[in-house]
């Protein structure tokens, strides 16, 4: 079964083996993903009320697949159906867009802001035997859905056995 993966050009040249002489830093980075895992991605303490403004983002996305396609769903609220952008390119999905912060109104104060704002970019390989030229998206209650339909040739095929 083929799956969709998340693209990184750079995967081999910083991937980390045994041999390596990248291998001690294995460790750091297990420990900075357990960090982050449990603390999430949090700004720095601000020097002013401006700072509060985290711009690491990205939206959760699930990829599910039926018989005739592949389905990705990314979360993206607050995000106008403008601001999105889908593209296929040599055989990589990206989606990207921008997730805007309120302008600040008069009389109106914030106390604590939690939500990541600005620039965002998916981006994942195709998997073999989907159809890049029939790839259709939709935007519906802050959840974008992209379509990559399966070619004939990779939809799954019963083969009778004949036993004797």
């Amino acid at each position: 079964m083929t799956a969709l993966t998340r693209w990184n050009p750079f995967k081999e040249m910083f991937e980390l083996t045994e041999a390596s002489p990248l291998a001690p830093l294995r460790e750091l980075e297990r420990m900075h993903n357990r960090m982050k895992r449990l603390f999430g991605s949090w700004p720095a303490l601000p020097e002013k009320e401006e700072a509060l403004i985290s711009t690491e983002w990205a939206p959760r996305v699930d990829i599910t697949e039926t018989e005739k396609e592949f389905l990705v769903k990314a979360e993206l609220p607050e995000v106008k159906k403008e601001e999105v952008k889908v593209t296929v390119e040599n055989g990589v999905l990206s989606i990207a867009g921008e997730r805007k912060m309120e302008k600040e109104e008069k009389g109106k104060k914030y106390h604590r802001i939690e939500r990541a704002y600005g620039r965002f970019e998916r981006s994942f390989a195709l998997p073999e035997g989907t159809e890049p030229k029939k790839v259709t998206s939709e935007f519906k209650e802050g959840v974008l859905t992209v379509h990559l339909p399966k070619s004939p040739e990779a939809k799954a095929k019963a083969i009778e056995v004949k036993v004797e």
